[in-house]
């Protein structure tokens, strides 16, 4: 039988680096309940996971087409459309795919001080852990609008908002048919600045190009910067480019050296450091890990 753990056309994922989770954990507000991975697989043919020793976080999983299993704790559950997983921390687990009609899935893992608490809003006090849901477009619309930011980097700004948006995406699997929809936020000049950002990925940018593309000087924009965000404005734009490398590494077979080129830094032995740094592990372990090592908090 095939069976893949990543690896699916159309697929989104983003793992948060350490520095993030770090940020997340001494936050006041945000240790409560916050984000450690998230992700997006359509039609996940082979999807197959298994953790013998559980993972640290709740992952919830939530099936909108197809059909998929769960094995937990000596029991095993169909998943159907419209019906979620919630796996505790912590527990051993298997989980995959339907052979004949691989599920489409939206899945997130989450801890923090109160998660236990919110698990057991998910599983309204009992053991069952699968159970179903009226599809809601805006659950969805939630989901894309927590994933966005995240791609916008791990600013102090941009985690408290997702991370705010974690306890009504989480409420609404456990009431139902609370949310709103969410209307899109004019930019200012840290949101076009850091959009510019991401459309220039590719490129090599000094603090005076960044600052120009608003109309800033560099001191002033800086300043507005790291009040909004908590990050140095070049600090921010490697956190961007190491994300989109991350994704390389984990969904294609492109070199170390092609994907620095990709995300604009000529030197791949300055890439492998600056990704050291920032996700606590080589570009070569990471990938490594990505692919091979079960029962880490890493994809779903």
């Amino acid at each position: 039988m095939i069976r893949k753990k990543e690896g699916f056309e159309g697929q989104q994922s983003i793992v948060l680096p350490r520095v993030a989770i770090s940020n997340c954990m001494a936050h006041e507000l945000v240790k409560q309940l916050y984000v450690t991975d998230i992700g997006y697989y359509p039609k996940a043919r082979f999807h197959y996971r298994q953790r013998t020793h559980g993972v640290s976080q709740y992952i919830l999983i939530y099936c909108i087409e197809g059909k998929g299993w769960l094995q937990l704790g000596g029991e095993k559950w169909a998943v159907r459309p419209n019906e979620f997983l919630l796996i505790p921390a912590r527990e051993p687990h298997v989980y995959g795919a339907d052979q004949e009609h691989p599920w489409t899935i939206y899945w997130m893992h989450f801890t923090g001080l109160l998660s236990n608490h919110f698990a057991g809003l998910l599983t309204q006090g009992h053991r069952r852990h699968v159970q179903a849901l009226p599809y809601r477009e805006d659950r969805i619309r939630l989901f894309d609008l927590m994933y966005q930011h995240l791609e916008r980097g791990y600013g102090t700004d941009n985690m408290t908002f997702v991370n705010l948006c974690l306890w009504q995406w989480l409420n609404s699997f456990a009431f139902g048919d609370k949310l709103e929809p969410v209307g899109n936020a004019p930019k200012d000049a840290v949101d076009e600045s850091i959009s510019y950002m991401k459309n220039n990925i590719h490129r090599t940018l000094r603090l005076a190009d960044i600052a120009a593309c608003v109309h800033l000087s560099a001191s002033h924009y800086s300043n507005l910067f790291r009040k909004r965000t908590g990050f140095a404005p070049i600090e921010y734009f490697n956190l961007l480019k190491i994300q989109v490398a991350c994704q390389y590494l984990q969904f294609t077979n492109l070199r170390i050296q092609e994907i620095a080129g990709k995300i604009g830094i000529e030197d791949p032995y300055y890439f492998s450091r600056l990704f050291s740094h920032i996700m606590g592990m080589s570009p070569n372990a990471y990938r490594k890990r990505k692919m091979m090592k079960e029962g880490g908090s890493v994809g779903s």
